[in-house]
């Protein structure tokens, strides 16, 4: 079974290449841009003389291939002319070739998919026993199911069809979130969440596995088996901070709460993150944190769960104003880690009083 994985990932490697070397020797020769359907049909030509391994992969995998590099190129083509009008920045992004060195890749299937409790049917490979059971939904409309593999490991992601009830709004009380690099992040309610910290914790065990990855001869078994090893250490690090990340943003939302327990609006600070990675002294903390992931779970969560999201301007100074009677400590700093008033005397924490001025924002 394990064999088909790779034979499928293979396959959508070749496709995509092969499409991509297609188009651009079209667009050199002054012809039409072929387009998925007219690949696929070259591709079913190719598989009684040239490629006859291909059979054994799902025609749908090929098919989905191709139509991302359709995609790929439609995007390129509207960063173009976006270009043009002054109204992008940067790279426009140009479809590249699939390289086998980088990593194994993703496949794509679409058709009859069948899921169960504990596996799940997909066209040619069979049934699939998964690790978890009962967490994908079986009463839905499957659309499809892409195959991945990330450090070692297998992962199965679905596209589920299905109606969904409009949320009821939430009535609670408003929250403040004051996000930090010694505390994950800071509840007007008083609430904290701690900072797991991964990478800083792990450096030393990252650097090692680092070291004895470069020290390995190229092309040899001992580089391969390194390299996995490197690879398993970053997904460790990574995953570490996805569930920090995931058990705080689902605690604030509290989407399986009554409608009075569920906060009616949650008020973040729209942080410019990459203006905060200039620190040379605090980047490789703020980038331990992952604030962009953070708001962005958030968003759509709250969205499920019918709570409005507020962003205060990245210049509120919610950290320097009083939050008892809004005196304003202009120099404050950040190693000033609490918050003293020297009009009404009140004594905070820094992150604290922080939200709770955010809160008031709401």
């Amino acid at each position: 079974m394990r064999r088909r994985h790779y034979a499928s990932n293979i396959a959508v490697r070749f496709a995509y290449n092969y499409g991509l070397k297609r188009k651009q020797e079209a667009y050199k020769a002054g012809e039409k841009m072929p387009y998925a359907q007219d690949l696929h049909r070259e591709i079913n030509a190719l598989k009684q003389t040239e490629i006859p391994w291909a059979y054994e992969v799902s025609k749908c995998a090929l098919q989905e291939a191709l139509r991302d590099l359709d995609n790929a190129f439609r995007h390129f083509f509207r960063k173009c002319k976006l270009k043009k009008e002054g109204r992008w920045k940067g790279k426009c992004g140009y479809p590249r070739f699939k390289s086998r060195k980088k990593s194994i890749g993703s496949a794509r299937f679409t058709g009859v998919i069948h899921v169960y409790y504990d596996a799940i049917q997909l066209p040619r490979l069979g049934l699939l026993r998964l690790k978890e059971h009962g967490y994908l939904p079986v009463n839905m409309k499957i659309g499809s199911a892409t195959i991945s593999e990330k450090a070692g490991r297998w992962y199965i992601s679905i596209c589920a069809h299905g109606e969904q009830e409009e949320p009821t709004p939430a009535t609670g009380e408003a929250i403040g979130v004051d996000l930090g690099i010694k505390m994950l992040a800071t509840l007007s309610d008083g609430r904290t969440f701690e900072n797991p910290k991964a990478y800083r914790r792990h450096l030393n065990a990252l650097k090692r596995a680092s070291r004895a990855h470069s020290r390995k001869q190229k092309g040899s078994n001992n580089r391969n088996k390194a390299k996995r090893k490197l690879a398993k250490q970053h997904a460790s690090i990574a995953n570490i901070r996805r569930d920090a990340l995931h058990k705080a943003t689902s605690a604030i939302v509290a989407k399986t709460k009554p409608d009075c327990q569920r906060p009616r609006a949650i008020v973040l600070e729209d942080l410019h993150v990459l203006g905060m990675l200039k620190n040379r002294k605090l980047r490789r903390s703020i980038v331990d944190v992952g604030l962009y992931e953070f708001r962005r779970q958030i968003e759509y969560k709250a969205c499920f769960a019918g709570v409005k999201v507020v962003f205060a301007s990245r210049w509120e100074p919610s950290s320097k104003t009083c939050s008892c009677c809004g005196w304003r400590k202009e120099d404050l700093t950040l190693s000033d880690r609490v918050f003293t008033c020297e009009v009404c005397g009140s004594v905070l924490d820094r992150d604290y009083n922080a939200a709770l001025n955010l809160a008031a924002l709401a």
